[in-house]
Order: C-alpha cells, then sequence, then structure tokens
C-alpha cells in the first residue's frame, strides 16, 4: 500500500539549476517509474514473490503509464484505483554525482485511504507493506486498524517511513510502531524518527517500542536492531553506482521477499544490502533491479556481524 508515480530522472553532472531565465545542459534525463511503493513492488517481484499493488493515480496519461509499467513486472494492479478528473503524481529526482534532490509534485499520492483498501486484497496477504508513511496522510488515521486486522490473521506488516516534507517525523508513526513487524527508514530518519542522537540510539529505541528497526546507511550497509535483543550489521557491496535512485526500495523488496522464503535475519539482511546495491546498476528505480540468482551470488559474499562496542542497556546479542 502507498504512494504510486512516475519519476522523472534529471543527471546533472556539475550543473546546478539556476533561476533568472537561465537554461542549462544536462547530462541524461528520462521519464520512468517511481515512487517507493512501486519500486518495493516491482523488487519483490523480480524476485519471485506474488505481489499485488494498492495505490491511487489520476486518470492521465501518467497514471497508465505508472500502472503499465507495474503490469510489466508482474504486479497485480487489480486493487488500484484511478480517480475521474484527478493527476498522477511526479517526481523530479535531480541526481549530482551520487548525491540527489527530489521535488515532488504529489497529485493522487496522499489520497489513499483505509476504506479504500479491498477487504479481499488484505485477506489474501501474507504480508502488508506500507510505503512513503509521511506521504500518505489519508491514510494515517485508518492503518492502525488496518495493521490489527492483518496481524490478527498471523500477517506481518512493515513500513518504510521515507523522508517528511514537513519536517515533524510523527504523524502517528511512534504510536503505530508496536503493530510494525519491520519499520525500514534510512540513517537520517532514524535519528529524527525516534528523536535520537545517533543511529544506534535510535535503532534501540524504535525496537523498544516492538519493530524491528532495519536502518539502511549507504555506503556503510545497514543495521538491524530486533525488539528480542537482537542487533545485526551487514556491509555495503563495493558497487560503483550508476544512479541511486530507488536503492533503499530494493533494499526492502529483498529483505521482505527473504523473510517471507524463510530466511533468517542474517540472510535476509544481506540479499538486501546487495539488492539496494545491485539496483544502482541502471537509471531509475526498476531498470537494474536483480533476479533471485543474481541477488544469492552477491550476498554470500557479504558479512553479517554484531556491531562494535557496547549496546544499550537491557539488550542482549545473538551471534548468526
Amino acid at each position: 500500500m502507498g504512494e504510486l508515480n512516475a519519476d522523472v530522472i534529471v543527471e546533472c553532472g556539475d550543473t546546478r539549476p539556476s533561476f533568472g531565465q537561465v537554461e542549462d545542459i544536462v547530462e541524461d534525463a528520462e521519464i520512468v517509474l517511481g515512487s517507493s511503493g512501486a519500486i518495493t513492488a516491482c523488487g519483490a517481484a523480480r524476485l519471485g514473490a506474488r505481489v499485488a499493488m494498492v495505490g491511487v493515480v489520476g486518470d492521465d496519461w501518467l497514471g497508465e503509464f505508472v500502472l503499465e509499467r507495474l503490469r510489466e513486472r508482474g504486479v497485480d494492479t487489480t486493487h488500484c484505483l484511478r480517480r475521474p478528473g484527478r493527476r498522477t503524481g511526479m517526481s523530479i529526482v535531480l541526481g549530482s554525482r551520487g548525491d540527489r534532490s527530489i521535488l515532488t509534485f504529489p497529485g493522487e499520492i496522499g489520497r489513499l485511504a483505509a476504506a479504500d483498501v479491498a477487504p479481499q486484497a488484505l485477506a489474501a496477504a501474507r504480508h502488508v507493506h506500507v510505503s512513503s508513511y509521511f506521504l500518505q496522510y489519508d491514510l494515517w488515521a485508518g492503518l492502525p486498524g488496518l495493521f490489527r486486522s492483518v496481524r490478527d490473521r498471523g500477517a506481518t506488516t512493515s513500513v518504510d517511513p521515507n523522508w517528511d516534507p514537513a519536517r515533524d517525523f510523527g504523524h502517528g508513526l511512534p504510536e503505530l510502531l508496536p503493530l510494525v513487524d519491520y519499520l525500514l527508514p534510512n540513517e537520517a530518519e532514524a535519528v529524527r524518527i525516534a528523536r535520537a542522537d545517533g543511529v544506534e540510539e535510535a535503532a534501540a529505541a524504535i525496537a523498544a517500542r516492538g519493530a524491528c528497526a532495519v536502518v539502511k546507511r549507504g555506503g556503510d550497509g545497514a543495521l538491524l536492531h530486533h525488539p528480542d535483543g537482537t542487533v545485526l550489521t551487514v556491509d555495503a557491496p563495493r558497487i560503483t553506482p550508476v544512479e541511486t535512485t530507488g536503492a533503499g526500495d530494493s533494499f526492502d523488496a529483498g529483505l521482505l521477499a527473504s523473510l517471507l522464503t524463510g530466511g533468517d535475519l542474517a540472510t535476509a539482511l544481506r540479499t538486501a544490502s546487495a539488492c539496494g546495491a545491485l539496483s544502482t546498476q541502471g537509471r531509475g528505480g526498476t531498470a537494474a533491479q536483480p533476479t533471485a540468482d543474481q541477488a544469492r551470488a552477491l550476498a554470500g559474499t557479504l558479512t553479517v556481524t554484531p556491531p562494535e562496542g557496547p549496546l544499550p542497556e537491557g539488550q542482549g546479542r545473538e551471534k548468526q
């Protein structure tokens, strides 16, 4: 469940946007499938999972573009909604030598409400993932009830919060954490959500609320802190990126697909790190997403270890 939009990927190189009727030349530009939710869905489907997407688009050509790209990747769009007279969201991703800035026109991105989610979609799911929580403002009020019903059936849940444009990093998320099996922020998001001074403190605080914190740290790999006290880190593959849009979403897909096929936490963390890295070998979030065999081959070269130094008071350590 989450946002649906297209991305305009612009590789600026050394060029910086200027106002004042100035025109500059950039290195590359392309319109591709965007949105954290769609990229995660496509990545999981690429790994062999059966995936359905629930989201909202407008009835414009861009909405059809988004849904068609999902279907091409094997994602079930039966439960996606097209709103008459409304516009599909779009993000302008300005990349420069591995860094990026994102400008988003929301359109229908935040207009998915709990009442829009078909009961049969939830009933069929073993796992429910919500992307870009802070953009899903129409979903905030009803999501706790949806997650309770999902967990009552024995299914699991996850949330990738992504960045909060309002810079608040609340909006009911701290109260939702006891109903979240896996929270999947990056480092900057984690410390703001937890109101913490560092990533280890943030992960521990999230785990204390009942969610397994899996924090993406880019070139520094990832950190997992489970509510049972398990703390693991994984290194990042040494791969030169072509373009990094959606790498964190492909990480999510790898983690969830691995867990749902019986992988333990260490295996899932390796697979996630491999998927995130391999996805950077093409432009846009889905162009270079790996197959299960490709992810498995790279994951086997990665090391998962307990982090160095003492854990927060009261936390244990489990070897993998």
